[in-house]
């Protein structure tokens, strides 16, 4: 481990070792920042500095924890889509290197985990891995795989360390470069003691050597008979003209003047000779300068070797805040799920039995039996899960979009219970009961919904006395959605023999609220960022970005937007796209207005010049600009131009008008405020105003009220349900 004097050094460059049950990871930083930190250190500001790495790529530094044990970053590759079937990576991870990194990507597409075409390596002086992908398979998504299933990312545990009295010393990297920056004043502070002490010997012998010839003091020797006369005679003659020396004239002085040569006595030049003497007390008071403000002296200090060697060592590694990438939702769908329902096995080796869906090896399974038990357990080959299974289908934690609708039976001859309920949680293979929890209860009627919709089933009830109506629907929408621990309602005190589906639903869930959040340039369900409206299955999502070009796009959370995005909002087909281009060729502003088109590829609406560029882009229904034009080749006032006014809107090719002839300056927007439309959520009828019309509909038809009755549960729920098993709201 590094002592504290090559801290700076140690910070620049990284370090790392083993000793004796002990560790040592120092991560490299960059040399300028280390620089400009320790400016800071010395102006008494506090500092934060972060690793970078010469591979580049980008890293989240959030949990860094200052470079001590106990901390992580996460470096991920630069992978851009160059189009809907090639990835290029140009920048890898620290501590990789493009053949490791491509040898674990083979390594994950044999195992199934992603799927790729070829690869290939053109790395020459900086990286390049091309990957490209098969057909039909998201750009996105595998961008999210090679992420989750590569060294694309990887994590780095720093533990800073330093050798101190001997002892060992865990310390943070800002404290250590502080610890540096200080014994760097000290160096420079040693540095300049030592410059004065040697400027003062010049100037002291300076002095007495002008002394010395301009006295003719060396003429006291020629007649001494002996070198204690000699020495005698010259302590003499120096004595009445050094009163204004800085300290005491001693042998060693006089010895220095006798070695003098005559051809430099005869050459001495007293102007010189106080010439010489000047600038010695010049740099002199420059030292005493430095010393008397040692911080500014230090702060030049590191100015001068930023100015002198920080050129070309700009920072490479991008610091972001990076998505958590789920491996289950990006995984390609290796495997195929089979079921034998009788017997009771699930598993992708099962090819005789029946087909269930596409899945991957990692995915959880959740099995639905006839008994009203559930279980959720991960995929294997084949694995037993109960027999007289009624319903199997891959599992994502967290999934409320997933709505069960149930019928069953309460114990032998109990009544029909009807509930509806989402699964977010659980605890893998553990069985849940449904049901009330009565022996020989069944499952009369189950459906598995992706998207909450609720359907109309008919119930036929078995004929006894005094029975007129023998059958009877139910609108599964009718119902609140509760907890999966919920007895649920009754549907009927009577014995149904069949319950077959009369109507397909629609889905009775809220739209789904969506934000965008401009750290990680993901679309988000958690309220993070800017919040972009409600969203059905049919609606989309428009983008616009700085090369003058838009894309309309579903809403995936796991979709990826360009870092030139300069506008996102939910896609209205009524709203048209205001914009200002530069346009290249004519070198002149255009203005351009135009109904988006609804395509999935990126549409350019900008001339394709290599000069040309967006101003600007809004879907603001009257937008406006203001010109301010340049006064040095034309006297005109600011000028104000309603664009709604200024050009009708056209086809997607027009080039526009052109928006002024004079030399503009700036191009300032003005949108007013819009008012928001008020948001209606449609909220589910509640379950005992369903009860309620069924009760009414019951009596007249002259069947007795105990026919459907509400059973409220929802005190008996928050004592059954456990920890992770809250009832989901929507």
């Amino acid at each position: 481990m590094p002592k504290p004097p090559n801290g700076a050094f140690l910070l620049a460059q990284g370090a790392e070792g083993i000793a004796v049950g002990l560790a040592c990871k120092i991560l490299p930083h960059n040399f300028n920042e280390l620089l400009d930190a320790s400016i800071a250190i010395l102006r008494g500001k506090k500092t934060n500095i972060m690793p970078d790495f010469p591979n580049g790529g980008m890293a989240d530094f959030s949990q860094y924890n200052d470079g001590l044990r106990g901390g992580r970053i996460r470096l991920r590759a630069k992978i851009r889509q160059q189009d809907s079937k090639t990835l290029v990576i140009d920048e890898i991870p620290h501590g990789t290197n493009t053949s490791s990194l491509i040898e674990t990507i083979v390594k994950a597409n044999d195992k199934g985990k992603i799927k790729v075409k070829k690869i290939e390596d053109n790395t020459a002086d900086k990286a390049e891995i091309i990957v490209h992908l098969p057909a039909g398979l998201s750009p996105d998504k595998s961008i999210d795989a090679l992420y989750a299933f590569t060294d694309c990312e990887i994590s780095i545990s720093p533990n800073a360390a330093i050798i101190e009295n001997d002892k060992p010393r865990f310390v943070g990297v800002n404290e250590m470069l502080k610890i540096s920056t200080d014994q760097t004043v000290e160096l420079l502070k040693l540095e300049l003691e030592i410059r004065k002490s040697e400027l003062l010997e010049q100037w002291h012998f300076a002095s007495l050597e002008k002394i010395f010839i301009e006295n003719r003091i060396y003429r006291d020797i020629e007649e001494a008979e002996t070198w204690e006369e000699v020495m005698a005679n010259i302590h003499k003659g120096l004595k009445p003209h050094t009163k204004h020396l800085k300290r005491a004239v001693t042998d060693d002085d006089v010895v220095r003047l006798t070695e003098i040569r005559i051809k430099r006595i005869s050459k001495f030049d007293s102007f010189k000779a106080e010439d010489l003497i000047s600038r010695l007390e010049d740099e002199l008071a420059q030292v005493q300068h430095h010393l008397d403000n040692l911080i500014e002296f230090a702060i030049d200090y590191f100015k001068n070797l930023k100015k002198k060697y920080g050129a070309g060592r700009e920072r490479r590694t991008e610091i972001k805040t990076f998505d958590t990438i789920e491996a289950t939702k990006v995984v390609v769908a290796n495997k195929k799920l089979y079921v034998n329902r009788e017997e009771g096995f699930i598993g992708y080796g099962l090819r005789k039995d029946e087909f269930v869906c596409d899945c991957s090896d990692i995915d959880d399974i959740i099995v639905f039996h006839e008994k009203g038990t559930m279980v959720v357990t991960k995929i294997d080959t084949k694995k037993f899960v109960g027999k007289n299974i009624i319903h199997v289908g891959v599992w994502k934690k967290g999934d409320k979009r997933t709505i069960y609708n149930m019928i069953y039976q309460d114990g032998a001859s109990g009544a029909a219970m009807m509930k509806r309920f989402a699964v977010t949680s659980i605890t893998r293979d553990k069985d849940y009961d449904l049901t009330a929890g009565k022996p020989r209860s069944k499952v009369l009627y189950f459906s598995a919904n992706p998207n909450g919709e609720a359907e109309v089933v008919q119930a036929k009830l078995r004929p006894r006395p005094n029975l007129k109506k023998l059958r009877m629907d139910l609108d599964f929408s009718d119902l609140s959605i509760k907890g999966r621990n919920s007895k649920g309602n009754i549907f009927t005190k009577n014995l149904v023999s069949k319950i077959d589906l009369k109507e397909k639903g629609s889905s009775t869930l809220a739209p789904r609220k969506i934000w965008f959040d401009d750290v990680v340039q993901r679309l988000n369900a958690d309220g993070r960022g800017t919040y972009l409206g409600s969203f059905k299955g049919d609606d989309k999502i428009l983008t616009i970005y700085q090369g003058g070009y838009y894309r309309i796009s579903g809403f995936d959370l796991s979709t990826r937007f360009d870092e030139e995005l300069v506008t996102i909002e939910k896609f209205d087909p009524e709203k048209i796209i205001t914009a200002v281009y530069w346009e290249g060729e004519k070198e002149q502003f255009n203005v351009k207005r135009f109904s988006p088109e609804d395509s999935r590829k990126p549409l350019n609406f900008i001339t394709e010049h290599e000069k040309s560029y967006l101003e600007f882009a809004t879907t603001h229904p009257s937008p406006k600009v203001v010109l301010q034009f340049d006064r040095r080749s034309e006297d005109r006032e600011d000028e104000e131009i309603d664009l709604v006014e200024f050009i009708s809107v056209k086809g997607l090719s027009a080039m526009g008008n052109r928006l002024t002839a004079a030399k503009v300056k700036t191009i300032d927007r003005i949108e007013e405020p819009i008012e928001a439309e008020e948001e209606v959520v449609e909220v589910p009828v509640s379950a005992k105003a369903a009860v309620s019309e069924k009760s009414s509909e019951g009596k007249a038809s002259g069947e007795g009220s105990s026919e459907v009755e509400s059973q409220d549960e929802e005190h008996k729920d928050e004592k059954r349900n456990g920890p992770g098993s809250q009832p989901t709201l929507f």
